[in-house]
């Protein structure tokens, strides 16, 4: 029964691609006979949309065939190296327009998982839905003290939709990647199912993104640029999440914005703030910032406040990654193509064997005539991205967080322009890098690395004279260990010298003693031989020691 339902929903999928066009996106060279058979077979289903360009069919397709494949779309729009820029472009729009599931459904789901019927944990439930995803929906309520919150509901039955249409998307990458071999070489349509998978089972684990919304709103507790709404742990499930409401205007509403009254500059300039703080401060940022999850406060227009939510997907970067982007930033900022070179090898992006002075080349020659145009008009994330694709072609290596970190560049940038279209990204991020990058080198970074371990000595100090006198006895222990296995190799060096030295001897009146035995010398030859056995004897008691 599952592999019929499974052969329904491939039929359904393919019907879906062909309604579209989408078989007529692949170049003729690279359809295989079989295809071109199974294709001319199932004459009855034509592209029902020509007057489209091919962005928009495949978004719609994916539109179409679900919350899978719109999650599916959305992943793709920011592999912005894998696509055509019109492609990735229109997939960027995707967005969930998911019908609601019933109420009573999201009702009976909470109380499964709280293992509590809804009225002894929460007030004015409202089974109406505030807002519905591909993923969960949301519904308000009141804690027992009056606090106003939302609550997150996984769809029922969710996991299984995914592991069906995953798997299929497992069976279409793979036969994708036999037929093609020369672009599955770059394009890699399994790794990039894979990837997919794991960001949707990182957004099914609402626990998961409970966590990461707790640290996110520590890093910024206090701060006037960002505020992440309370979570409350007690009621969290892995399919259940509770967090206080918020009301904020949507930051894609530009027009209720200016009606409230916002310092629009400001805003956009402290969007690259958070986004930067999170990076190089934090090491841990928002990997979602679409417009969707980001709202600003109605408080303080003047001075303004962002706020976000839906914390599921997540970055962060080591100490080492953090510093050579900084540093490559600043290059950039310095047109400094050399150095930028230096560092993708230093770090390891790309092969130790890497030719720096091509690669300075090949990167010239990309970002060279992006940099004629005023910093103004210059986009940041684009840079990037074309940075990361000419490394590509000197075999840089994939780098998930680097990926992760320029979809959301990407977004921040993008916000931040519609807020503010004058917004110099270049000009609000070059101090906030260079008051960074002090803190890293120089008497600034020892005082910090000071600091950051005081706490370390503060506890061994007590303990330092004991440690320096049991450091001092090993080593004169030590000493004595060293001296004695000194004498007793010179002593076997001594006897084994010695030992040889009879052996000669012994090999030598061996010799003496048949030469006087030839000479009809008995005597004399059995006494030397005699005297040979002692010899050896001796010499293989010296060498024997």
């Amino acid at each position: 029964m599952r592999k019929v339902r499974e052969l329904l929903r491939l039929y359904q999928i393919g019907k879906t691609l062909f309604d579209y066009g989408l078989d007529e996106l692949i170049p003729a060279r690279l359809q295989v006979w079989p295809a071109r058979l199974a294709r001319r077979s199932l004459f009855w289903l034509k592209n029902r949309h020509p007057d489209l360009s091919r962005g928009k069919r495949i978004r719609l397709a994916l539109e179409s065939l679900g919350p899978v494949f719109i999650k599916f779309g959305q992943m793709l729009s920011t592999r912005r190296d894998l696509l055509p820029l019109d492609i990735a472009e229109e997939l960027a729009l995707l967005q969930d327009r998911v019908p609601p599931f019933d109420g009573a459904l999201a009702r009976k789901q909470i109380e499964r998982s709280l293992q509590h019927p809804i009225e002894a944990l929460f007030d004015d439930f409202d089974e109406r839905p505030l807002a519905s995803a591909s993923i969960a929906q949301v519904h308000t309520a009141r804690l027992k003290t009056g606090q106003e919150i939302v609550i997150k509901v996984i769809r029922p039955g969710i996991e299984k939709v995914i592991e069906a249409d995953v798997s299929l998307m497992y069976s279409m990458a793979t036969l994708i990647a036999r037929l093609v071999p020369e672009r599955s070489s770059r394009l890699r349509p399994v790794e990039v199912v894979e990837e997919y998978r794991k960001t949707l089972l990182d957004e099914l684990n609402l626990l998961r993104e409970a966590a990461n919304a707790i640290q996110l709103r520590r890093n910024f507790e206090g701060s006037r640029t960002l505020y992440v709404p309370e979570i409350y742990p007690s009621y969290c499930h892995e399919n259940v999440l509770v967090m206080e409401r918020i009301y904020g205007i949507p930051v894609s509403d530009i027009e209720a914005l200016e009606a409230n009254g916002t310092n629009m500059k400001l805003l956009a300039e402290r969007g690259v703030e958070v986004f930067f703080t999170q990076v190089f401060r934090d090491s841990f940022f928002h990997a979602d910032m679409h417009p969707g999850n980001i709202f600003v406060s109605y408080e303080h227009p003047e001075d303004p406040q962002w706020i976000g939510i839906d914390c599921g997907i997540v970055g962060t970067l080591n100490r080492d990654d953090k510093r050579y982007l900084a540093e490559n930033f600043l290059a950039f900022f310095n047109r400094d193509y050399r150095k930028v070179a230096e560092l993708h090898v230093e770090s390891g992006w790309v092969p130790a064997d890497t030719k720096v002075e091509e690669f300075e080349s090949a990167i010239r020659t990309v970002l060279e005539p992006i940099f004629e145009k005023p910093l103004s008009e210059i986009s940041f994330g684009h840079v990037l991205l074309n940075l990361f694709n000419t490394a590509r072609r000197f075999n840089m290596a994939v780098q998930p967080q680097l990926v992760l970190l320029q979809k959301t560049l990407l977004y921040v940038e993008g916000v931040g322009r519609q807020l503010y279209p004058q917004l110099d990204l270049w000009k609000t991020a070059k101090p906030f890098l260079e008051d960074w990058m002090q803190q890293q080198v120089g008497y600034k970074a020892v005082i910090n690395a000071v600091k950051e371990k005081a706490p370390f000595w503060a506890e061994k100090l007590p303990d330092l004279p004991e440690l320096v006198y049991d450091s001092l006895r090993q080593a004169k222990l030590q000493q004595r260990q060293m001296q004695g296995l000194y004498d007793q190799f010179t002593r076997h060096n001594k006897g084994q010298g010695q030992g040889r030295f009879l052996l000669a001897v012994g090999a030598s009146t061996l010799l003496a003693s048949t030469l006087l035995l030839g000479m009809d010398k008995t005597q004399w030859a059995m006494s030397g031989m005699v005297f040979t056995l002692v010899v050896w004897w001796l010499g293989w008691r010296r060498t024997a020691r």
